[in-house]
C-alpha cells in the first residue's frame, strides 16, 4: 500500500504540474532523439495516403518563468533530408497561423479539404527542396501558448523575434542533427518584419557567442510588410494603374495621405479612403482577379490601421479555404494527433488572432535599416512579389527596395517555367528581385509551381531561370 501511495502521489504531482503549464502531454525526455519520438506524428484524421517523409509537432518553451510555449509542425524533406537545408516559414498578420496558411493552404504537404476533415497532398510542396519548419508565433497564435494572461496583450516585434531565437536554439538542441545545417527563413506579409528582425537577432547572437549553431545563409520575404511609406505610396499608384480607383480619388488619396502618420491618418484622408474602397467594389484586394470570399472588408482602412491579415485570401479555385482551416484545426482527433491536448486557453483555434493583432506593441515604420545591417553579413537576401496583390503590392516593394540604392548586377527580365513566363527579377548587389506572375499576397496558393521553383531557385544560389535554359523545376 505505501508503493500505491507514493505512486499516487507522483501521478498527482505530475498532473497538477502539467495542468499549471497549460499542458497535457508527456513529460520531455532529456534524450532529443527519444523527445523526437515523442513529437512524431503518426497519423493525422483524414489523410487516406501514405508519405514518405516523417514530420514532428510539439511545444517548445521559451520563457520558463512566465510559461510562454511556441507550437512547431517541422516536415522532413522528400528525399535524402541529411542532405537537404532547413527552412523555416513564418506568417504574418500580426497574428496569424504558420499553420493556417503556410501548412494548410501554402507550401505544406498536406492541404484542408473543403469540408474541413479530410486532407490532400500538396505536389508543389516545399519539402521537395528541402526540410520545413513551421512556426506559430508570438504566443497567442494558432496553438502556442503562455501561462501569463499579459503575454497575450503585450506581444511585439522585439520579444517576437527574442522568443523566436530562443525557439531555434531550444529546437535543434531537440533536433541536433540540424545543429550547423544551412538554413534559411521564409515568410510573408508582416513576416516582412519577423523575417529580416529573426535574422538580425541570428547574426548578433552567432557573432556574440560566437556559435554556429544556427548556420544562417539567408532569408527570403514576399509581399512583405517592409518600409510605412513606400508601402502605401505604392499601394496609391497600384490601384490607380489596375483601374480600380478614378483619377479623383487617386490624387486625393496622395495630396491628403501620405503626408500623414501612417498610424494617424487624419479625418480627410479617411474620408478618401472610404471612397476608394467604395470605387474598387467587392474585390479580394489580396488578389484582384480571383474570386472573393463572401465576408466584406475595408482594405484600405485596416492597412492604415496596420490589420494586414492574411485572413482573406483564398486560393484561386476556393476563395474560403480558411474556413476549412478552422474547422479541422479545431477537431479534438486533430490536436491530439499533432500532440496538443488540452491547452490553457479554451477558446478556438484560430487563423487569426485579434487579441494579437489588436495589442500589438512595437512595430518600427521601417525595417529598411535592419536590410541595410544585414546585406553587409554575407548573407543571401531575396525579395518577391506576387503582382495581383493590392495589399503590399509590386509597386510598393519596388519603391522599397530603390529606397535602399543598391548597384544592379543584372536588369530587369523575364523569368521562364514550362516555357512561359513566370514573373521578372532583377539582381541588385546583395538582393535578389522576383516578381511571380499572376499571383496574390499568398504567392503559393495561386501559383504553387512557380513558387516550388521559387524556393529551389533561392536556397541553391541560382538565379530564375531564362528561357533557353532547361529546368526539372
Amino acid at each position: 500500500m505505501p508503493n500505491l501511495n507514493w505512486a499516487f502521489v507522483f501521478i498527482l504531482c505530475v498532473l497538477i504540474v502539467q495542468l499549471r503549464l497549460g499542458q497535457c502531454h508527456r513529460d520531455y525526455s532529456t534524450d532529443p532523439f527519444a523527445q523526437q519520438q515523442s513529437d512524431k506524428v503518426l497519423q493525422l484524421p483524414g489523410q487516406v495516403f501514405d508519405v514518405s517523409f516523417a514530420h514532428y509537432s510539439g511545444f517548445v518553451t521559451v520563457n520558463e518563468e512566465a510559461g510562454r510555449a511556441l507550437f512547431y509542425w517541422f516536415f522532413e524533406a522528400v528525399e535524402d533530408p541529411s542532405s537537404k537545408p532547413l527552412v523555416l516559414w513564418l506568417n504574418g498578420g500580426p497574428g496569424c497561423s504558420s499553420i493556417a496558411y503556410g501548412v494548410a493552404e501554402e507550401i505544406g504537404p498536406f492541404h484542408v479539404e473543403k469540408d474541413g476533415k479530410r486532407l490532400y497532398l500538396n505536389p508543389y510542396s516545399w519539402n521537395q527542396a528541402a526540410n520545413i519548419l513551421f512556426l506559430d508565433s508570438p504566443v497567442g497564435v494558432g496553438y502556442s501558448y503562455s501561462n501569463t494572461s499579459s503575454d497575450y496583450l503585450s506581444n511585439g516585434d522585439n520579444r517576437t523575434a527574442a522568443d523566436s531565437l530562443k525557439f531555434l536554439l531550444k529546437w535543434l538542441e531537440r533536433f541536433p542533427q540540424y545543429k550547423g545545417r544551412d538554413f534559411y527563413i521564409t515568410g510573408e506579409s508582416y513576416a516582412g518584419h519577423y523575417v529580416p528582425q529573426l535574422s538580425q537577432a541570428i547574426v548578433r547572437h552567432n557573432i556574440a557567442a560566437k556559435d554556429s549553431t544556427i548556420n544562417l545563409k539567408g532569408f527570403m520575404v514576399g509581399n512583405a510588410l517592409t518600409d510605412d511609406f513606400h508601402d502605401h505610396l505604392g499601394l496609391f499608384q497600384f490601384m490607380w494603374s489596375t483601374g480600380m480607383i478614378s483619377d479623383q480619388t487617386f490624387k486625393k488619396l496622395n495630396d491628403l495621405c501620405d503626408s500623414q502618420p501612417f498610424l494617424q491618418p487624419s479625418e480627410q484622408c479617411n474620408k478618401v479612403l472610404d471612397v476608394a474602397d467604395e470605387e474598387m467594389g467587392h474585390i479580394d484586394p489580396y488578389s484582384i482577379f480571383t474570386p472573393a470570399c463572401t465576408a466584406s472588408f475595408s482594405v484600405l482602412n485596416q492597412f492604415f490601421k496596420r490589420r494586414n491579415k492574411v485572413g482573406k485570401l483564398r486560393r484561386q479555385y476556393d476563395p474560403c479555404t480558411e474556413q476549412h482551416s478552422r474547422i479541422y484545426f479545431n477537431l479534438p482527433e486533430v490536436q491530439k494527433a499533432l500532440h496538443v491536448y488540452n491547452r490553457n486557453n479554451s477558446s478556438e483555434w484560430q487563423t487569426c488572432s485579434n487579441v494579437v493583432n489588436e495589442n500589438w506593441k512595437d512595430s518600427p515604420s521601417s525595417v529598411l535599416d535592419v536590410y541595410e545591417e544585414l546585406l553587409h553579413s554575407g548573407i543571401r537576401i531575396w525579395i518577391f512579389s506576387g503582382d495581383t496583390d493590392a495589399v503590399i503590392p509590386v509597386t510598393s516593394t519596388r519603391y522599397t527596395i530603390d529606397a535602399l540604392k543598391l548597384p544592379t548586377i543584372s536588369p530587369w527580365r523575364a523569368w521562364y517555367i514550362d516555357g512561359q513566363v513566370g514573373g521578372w527579377t532583377q539582381e541588385y548587389e546583395g538582393l535578389n528581385f522576383v516578381t511571380v506572375r499572376g499571383a496574390g499576397h499568398e504567392v503559393p496558393l495561386h501559383r504553387p509551381k512557380e513558387a516550388l521553383a521559387l524556393i529551389k531557385a533561392f536556397v541553391s544560389g541560382k538565379t530564375m531561370p531564362k528561357l533557353e535554359q532547361i529546368n526539372d523545376m
